[in-house]
């Protein structure tokens, strides 16, 4: 099999696992659907106190919450993807055999995630999302090519988040557990990729230093694209930035451990 289908039947059957689980999706819809309704109407009336908050009129602020929660699973901001399965497997010594496998385990777990994400585009992202435009007025655009834009920087913000998530994953080769780095891990995602609130809001220097953070990459940087708050190429460039840059450090720390391995093994 070539590299290009070994990667791509990784991809797919990422896809398949998750779609397996569908009683859990519908919970996960059930849940997003819940909670944007809660943020929403938070957010309104906040809005009514201080229109134009961060730069958004009311219609973009609702727009912000039911994206960001068609968002969430894609883009795994509370993670939950690959990384627990990689965590246990270095825990366990199982690395050991991915590592002398003859496929890249950078590439193949990102092709697994890969998957993972658009299921959970198509599966946990569109209902909301559809559910939040019948219910409030949106200020979402007709135009199908801020649309493509828009799907350009998710797809960027997933790779982010992937290279965030396989950092973490690698410390488990220096820690004796990895649960701590994930949760601390957690916490940034949550704060400082906009999920709860728009980083545009955040004051001074706090809120430029988040908006300079790979997290802002996930939801905050998308969802600008979308709502026409941002210029799509800058966008890309600052995404594409970060992810070279992680994806290059994980390559690194991927070969030292992969040498340690093998010493040990030798």
């Amino acid at each position: 099999m070539g590299t290009g289908r070994l990667y791509t039947a990784v991809a797919l059957g990422g896809f398949r696992r998750y779609a397996t689980y569908r009683t859990a999706t519908a919970a996960g819809v059930f849940t997003n659907t819940v909670f944007g309704l809660i943020l929403a109407y938070i957010m309104t009336a906040l809005w009514d106190e201080k229109p134009h908050l961060g730069g958004y009129d009311q219609a973009q602020a609702l727009s912000y919450v039911w994206l960001s929660q068609a968002l969430l699973m894609v883009v795994a901001t509370m993670g939950g993807g690959f990384e627990d399965e990689l965590l246990e497997r270095i825990r366990t010594g199982d690395i050991a055999i991915d590592l002398y496998r003859p496929a890249d385990l950078q590439l193949w777990w990102l092709a697994q995630d890969a998957g993972r994400a658009l299921f959970h585009l198509l599966g946990r992202g569109v209902v909301p999302l559809a559910f939040g435009a019948l219910c409030f007025d949106l200020a979402l655009p007709a135009d199908p090519l801020t649309w493509l834009a828009f799907l350009v920087a998710v797809a960027l913000g997933v790779l982010v988040s992937f290279s965030l998530r396989y950092l973490v994953a690698l410390s488990a080769f220096w820690l004796l557990d990895g649960a701590g780095t994930a949760q601390m891990a957690m916490i940034a995602g949550v704060f400082c990729s906009g999920m709860l609130l728009p980083l545009n809001v955040f004051p001074g220097v706090l809120g430029e230093v988040v908006r300079a953070l790979p997290w802002s990459s996930l939801i905050q940087a998308p969802v600008d694209v979308l709502l026409g708050t941002a210029d799509p190429l800058g966008t890309y460039a600052f995404q594409a930035a970060w992810a070279v840059g992680l994806l290059a450090l994980g390559r690194l720390l991927q070969s030292v451990a992969t040498r340690r391995v093998v010493v040990q093994g030798g």
